[in-house]
């Protein structure tokens, strides 16, 4: 089984630029409703439809109020990812940090509103 999440917005263009340009995904297809991205190593994918349309059902039609969702994306080396997107002047919501878990990340907002958890895992702190 294979998931895809998809996000409802007006946001297209938008949306297209900050994941290719901050993010390094590329485009796996797009028309004028519909954008569908995928990761750099394209092992998952991320849909974006603009609300309202009218080849859609009802359920699919109301546009993402930018609460309640956030993505997560794992890498190898956030302190270089974090240093790529500050060059990049990406704005940091939550800066680096280290959590007793075990996660090191940080975490920036998309366009929608979107809040992206960067993070490498690594074993849980020992007291």
């Amino acid at each position: 089984m294979k998931l895809n999440a998809g996000i409802i917005t007006e946001k297209l263009a938008e949306t297209k630029a900050f994941y290719t340009e901050v993010l390094d995904f590329g485009v796996t297809f797009e028309n004028e409703f519909y954008l569908l991205l995928h990761t750099p190593d394209k092992s998952a994918e991320l849909s974006f439809l603009l609300p309202e349309h009218p080849s859609q059902q009802a359920l699919f039609q109301p546009a993402f109020t930018g609460q309640g969702v956030y993505l997560t994306m794992e890498t190898d080396d956030v302190d270089a990812f974090y240093a790529t997107l500050k060059k990049k002047g990406v704005a940091i919501e939550i800066e680096l940090r280290d959590e007793p878990w075990g996660d090191r990340h940080f975490a920036i907002k998309d366009p929608n509103g979107i809040g992206i958890d960067i993070v490498s895992y690594a074993p849980p702190q020992t007291e």
